[in-house]
């Protein structure tokens, strides 16, 4: 049988929610309702792990599954999809090298977080700018180090990126902020993620389609059948993507999703 549906995966910060309102926009909403309707998927995409994925509860309903940690942690309900966890040789280095240096870190284990902040700039960043909730309550890093890490999140700028990221190869960066980076296992990013989910739910990678606005949803952009960069997105991912729609604040979903002839 031919596919004639299709699979949107979407980034959250910056493509489905707001920068500014840290909501979604109203006719973001209705549009991932008609897609639904119309008998396409939606898949959630995003570099945040699942506890503070907190700001979707006008979607929820809609979406059919979630990779998350940029690609490092990918499920339906409760099936685990994909699991790629950060050698923990590499975990330990970037612990280390974060208190030595004094730059803040956020560690993701498969159960829970832990926050080096010294500096406030999780606090600055997380809490205050982007409005995330959930960063309470948190375990001791060398607890979270029990656990096999997900992802690890340090705040420090592209040129000490490059020299950290030169001595744990077995590992990939993705920045979508000027003031830190997420990393993941080499193999784990947003594009293997949409592959691992294709091939769980039979998904034809033609008939995919992807949104995103950062430097960490280039591999999603790059994989889709046709890659969707947001009006709001960095210059790099808009050389990289098939079309350009319009801001997050300005429909750029709807705005999409009706060129493409999915609503």
């Amino acid at each position: 049988m031919i596919q004639t549906k299709h699979a949107l995966f979407f980034d959250i910060d910056g493509t489905l929610v707001s920068f500014k309102t840290h909501e979604i926009p109203a006719s973001t909403i209705l549009a991932l309702t008609q897609a639904k309707a119309n008998g396409h998927r939606v898949f959630i995409a995003t570099g945040r792990p699942p506890i503070i994925i907190t700001n979707l509860g006008a979607i929820e309903h809609l979406i059919d599954g979630y990779v998350t940690t940029n690609g490092a942690l990918c499920y339906i309900g409760e099936e685990i999809v994909s699991c790629q966890a950060i050698p923990s040789k590499s975990a330990r280095l970037l612990v280390d090298d974060a208190k030595e240096k004094g730059y803040s870190l956020i560690v993701v284990g498969e159960q829970d977080l832990a926050v080096i902040d010294s500096k406030g700039d999780v606090d600055r960043i997380f809490r205050q700018q982007l409005a995330v909730e959930n960063l309470v309550s948190l375990k001791h890093v060398e607890e979270v180090l029990q656990q096999r890490i997900l992802q690890m999140t340090p705040f420090f700028d592209e040129a000490y990126e490059r020299e950290l990221m030169s001595r744990i190869p077995d590992c990939t960066s993705g920045r979508w902020h000027p003031e830190f980076t997420d990393i993941t296992a080499h193999h784990a990013d947003k594009g293997e993620g949409l592959l691992a989910m294709a091939a769980h739910e039979g998904l034809d990678v033609s008939h995919t389609l992807a949104f995103g606005d950062g430097g960490n949803d280039t591999s999603m952009i790059r994989t889709a059948g046709i890659g969707i960069a947001m009006g709001n997105a960095i210059d790099s991912l808009k050389t990289e993507a098939d079309y350009v729609t319009t801001t997050v604040d300005d429909n750029g979903i709807r705005n999409a999703l009706k060129h493409f002839e999915l609503i």
